[in-house]
């Protein structure tokens, strides 16, 4: 067909070589799987807003654009040097100020040299997974934050906490010589965004009317479960850019279909086994709760997707599920007010996901893509799951102390949080002067003037009376 529409497509094809011909094919399919990645914000976008407030909606889906635009820029100028350029085991030194051009990956880039795909979409494709580690952060900010502090953390995220630790682990860095397996981000780039976003919702405090006096939580649910589910969907098709993409390659056998293979098992199983938990522990099906299931077990297998055989997906999957569910609850009776459970969903499953591998992985599959070596369960003894739990810890203190030293001196200087009274008239309002649903919420507000002014006549006449 292609052929027939474009024969000089087809006359340029036929001179080109196979080299030239795998260099193209793993260009576009790296170049598909970008674009996947970037869609992701659109489902993180409908996820939040759903699970929030309608008085918050305009404000929550906004700013994934802006912050989204904020992270495009910081990490073309500074953070995909820090992560992948040349330099020492901590950070890259070179490679700033993306051109473009080979000259400068040739160069700059070495721990991407493994591949042909042309430099551009690399960078296109890492700040993709930037962008979904910092919209992850960005959930502990809910319903509270300033709009400042997104310009200003940001930027700093970007720069200072999440390139770092990509280069430990894929830009050569000391995660890297010990052979961590992290093969799609469940350290890199869920850890990471989760434990900024713990870090907030510890600074910023519970949102007002999460907590009795005596601790005891209040459910504040979210407007939209609609949004919400259309959101985990368009997360769940983007992942299959998220981790086959990470072959970085089309060619071959079709490993990459293997790698959506177990990613797609684990989500199914995630859901399943996180709905099942929640009807036995509510004693109804929640769909909140499933839905968790679903992203949880989608960080899980993002580190474990090239290591694991399928069932050992379907495990890592369903358990996922099961330990976010609970730690959910748990937090929220700790009085951690965590409005979309980012740290349980994509800390503590991808803290699980990491380490899974040091239990599951196949000595063939590591073999096959070169990092590390078998789990426990086939003969590899504790050696990777050690290697596991220290890249675990080492990311988690360095996001963490780092994360509670900026946002510590944020509040400090311009403050972290709204007002109460801008708080409870929504940030829709208070920070953009215009609502999100302009329609619903002017009824809204002329509904509870007219039950104010009715209960301030019917005060009146009990005095007069």
């Amino acid at each position: 067909m292609l052929t027939l529409l474009f024969p000089t497509m087809a006359f340029a094809a036929d001179e080109a070589t196979s080299p030239q011909l795998q260099a193209a094919i793993d260009a576009v399919w790296v170049m598909l799987a970008a674009i996947l990645v970037i869609f992701m914000q659109a489902g993180f976008a409908l996820l939040e807003a759903g699970s929030t407030r309608m008085k918050n909606a305009g404000h929550v889906a906004g700013k994934t654009i802006l912050t989204f635009g904020i992270c495009a820029l910081a990490f073309w100028a500074v953070g995909f040097g820090l992560a992948f350029g040349e330099g020492n085991s901590f950070f890259g030194t070179t490679g700033f100020f993306v051109n473009g051009l080979e000259e400068q990956a040739k160069a700059a880039f070495g721990s991407l040299s493994f591949s042909d795909v042309p430099i551009g979409i690399k960078f296109l494709f890492q700040l993709a997974f930037c962008g979904v580690s910092l919209a992850i952060a960005w959930g502990g900010f809910a319903e509270r934050g300033k709009l400042p502090v997104y310009f200003l953390f940001g930027v700093l995220y970007t720069i200072l906490i999440y390139p770092i630790v990509a280069h430990w682990v894929w830009g050569g860095g000391w995660l890297a010589d010990l052979k961590m397996q992290d093969f799609a981000g469940s350290t890199v780039v869920h850890l990471q965004g989760a434990t900024a976003a713990l870090v907030a919702t510890l600074l910023l405090k519970p949102r007002i009317g999460k907590y009795n006096k005596d601790r005891t939580p209040n459910l504040i649910p979210g407007h939209n479960q609609v949004f919400s589910v259309l959101g985990v969907i368009i997360l769940w098709i983007g992942w299959f850019g998220f981790n086959p993409g990470s072959t970085l390659s089309a060619m071959g056998d079709g490993f990459f279909g293997y790698i959506a293979l177990t990613t797609n098992l684990a989500a199914a199983a995630g859901a399943v086994a996180a709905l099942i938990v929640s009807w036995m522990y509510f004693g109804k099906a929640d769909i909140p709760s499933m839905l968790n299931g679903v992203l949880a077990a989608l960080v899980a297998i993002t580190a474990a997707c090239a290591f694991v055989e399928p069932w050992a997906a379907v495990v890592i999957g369903a358990l996922a599920g099961i330990i976010t569910f609970f730690t959910a609850q748990w937090f929220e009776k700790a009085g951690v007010d965590d409005p979309i459970y980012a740290f349980s969903v994509h800390g503590i499953a991808g803290i699980w996901g990491t380490l899974s591998t040091g239990f599951f992985a196949t000595p063939e599959l590591a073999e096959r893509v070169g990092v590390g070596s078998a789990g426990l369960f086939y003969g590899g003894g504790l050696h990777q799951l050690g290697v596991q739990a220290l890249g675990v810890f080492g990311a988690f203190a360095f996001v963490f102390i780092l994360s509670y030293i900026i946002l510590g001196l944020m509040k400090a200087t311009i403050g972290l949080r709204v007002t109460e009274e801008e708080e409870i008239i929504g940030l829709d309002l208070s920070e953009h002067g215009t609502y999100g649903y302009p329609e619903q919420m002017k009824k809204a507000s002329e509904a509870a003037a007219g039950e104010t002014a009715g209960a301030k006549a019917g005060t009146s006449g009990s005095l007069v009376g």
